[in-house]
């Protein structure tokens, strides 16, 4: 069964189709089956005992290696640009296993403030707890601030290229200068931005997590997240630790870096920290995000073109009292997006209805269109008031140093026809207006 190893030298589109296929010889199938098996037989003594100590590469149990998802995995790297790629449960088991497979109890990462409300209860409630501690930019432009962070412990530094839900875009080529000069892995989820409109490994990252229950998959009908090996990052001569990457496996056995080199991160992922924790994707939902991501450039162009037509609507509709967009000229972060994201700033992002908390409640209320929800990245619009919901743990002090006020709604624009979006949310803003 031979993979179609040659799709790196196609276009983007082209290999969002092709990239990572293998030929069915059993029946010629066209479309990649699901492999829904828990495990695999073994040809011989021999071969089980080469497959569990890594002598041959190949199936031993669908918790860390699956057909199905293999295909997924080979596809998404080719897309951002890496060595190689593992699939998950979800985009929280991904950035689970990738931070706490370089960090352990006593030891920091480093992150900007302004990320996933999920991802800073994990990092301030879960990871707490295991001793592994955070630190916050609150200016990713401001260098001074990540020099006072970081220090002897940091063994990570994380960002969103495209913060949810304020979309205050990260310069991820000036992240990653810092943090080549502390020689720290730069870990980037790129889930909003998707590989259609930025590469963080070409910018410098050395691995990219996505929630790839988003846009990859496209559609709101699976959980799913990936994680991505820069597969660049010189895990032996930094000046932190990296045991389980650079320290021999076993007595007479080389490390990972010895023997898979530019893939040893994934290796060390894969058969270590996400294989331990059990986070494992079912099958069907690789087949999911298969069928999403052979439409991904199709359905972003749709996202930016629609969040781009409603964000400046917005922007100047008397109801609206600011848009947290990028795309925006007044934006602080137009430079950005005009450097980096080729003018563009995806399609999730909040802007704040005048009357605060009673304002945002009744045009919640009044949406008929734009879905009530959580979740984003959908074919479908949705909305979300952020306060009361994602951040409502968050104290009200830490809700105001993020922007995150009482008349926030966050917006996931979908492929809708933009006329009826904004219909829908004209109406909704003239209830928000009512006294």
């Amino acid at each position: 069964m031979g993979t179609h190893d040659n799709t790196d030298e196609y276009g983007f589109d082209t290999r969002q189709v092709h990239a990572g296929e293998v030929d069915e010889r059993n029946h010629g199938a066209r479309i990649t089956p699901i492999y829904l098996t828990a495990a695999y037989r073994f040809d011989s003594f021999a071969q089980a005992e080469d497959r569990f100590t890594g002598a041959e590469a190949g199936q031993v149990y669908s918790r860390n290696l699956n057909p199905t998802h293999e295909v997924a995995e080979r596809r998404i790297a080719s897309l951002e640009g890496g060595t190689g790629a593992i699939v998950v449960g979800s985009g929280q088991a991904a950035i689970t296993a990738l931070l706490l497979g370089l960090a352990g109890a006593g030891e920091r990462i480093v992150s900007t403030a302004s990320i996933y409300s999920g991802t800073r209860i994990l990092f301030d409630r879960t990871f707490a707890r295991l001793g592994v501690a955070a630190d916050y930019v609150r200016d990713p432009a401001d260098e001074a601030e990540w020099e006072r962070l970081i220090t002897a412990q940091t063994k990570a530094i994380f960002v969103e290229t495209i913060p949810n839900p304020k979309n205050d875009l990260v310069d991820v080529a000036a992240i990653a200068r810092i943090a080549r000069r502390h020689t720290i892995p730069l870990i980037v989820d790129n889930t909003v931005a998707t590989p259609y409109l930025i590469r963080p490994i070409e910018h410098g990252a050395d691995a990219v997590v996505h929630s790839s229950t988003k846009f990859l998959t496209g559609h709101g009908a699976a959980l799913s997240g990936v994680i991505v090996d820069g597969g660049r990052f010189d895990w032996a001569g930094s000046t932190r630790s990296y045991p389980g990457l650079t320290d021999p496996l076993a007595a007479g056995r080389s490390s990972l870096v010895e023997s898979h080199g530019a893939r040893a991160l994934e290796a060390y992922l894969r058969f270590g920290i996400v294989n331990d924790f059990g986070a494992a994707l079912s099958p069907v939902n690789s087949f999911l995000l298969q069928q999403g991501i052979e439409t991904l450039s199709l359905r972003m162009a749709k996202h930016l073109e629609n969040a781009e037509i409603v964000a400046a609507w917005l922007d100047a509709h008397p109801a609206v009292e600011s848009v947290d967009f990028a795309g925006l000229p007044t934006s602080a972060y137009h430079r950005i997006a005009q450097e980096r994201f080729g003018g563009h700033a995806g399609s999730v992002f909040a802007f704040t209805v005048r009357g605060g908390r009673d304002g945002a409640e009744r045009f919640f209320d009044a949406l008929r269109l734009i879905s009530r929800m959580t979740n984003i990245g959908d074919v479908r619009s949705m909305a979300l008031h952020p306060a009361t919901t994602t951040h409502a743990s968050f104290s009200a002090e830490e809700r105001a140093r993020l922007g995150i006020g009482d008349g926030l709604i966050r917006l996931s624009v979908g492929i809708e026809t933009a006329a009826d979006l904004i219909a829908d949310l004209d109406r909704a803003l003239a209830a928000a207006a009512a006294s």
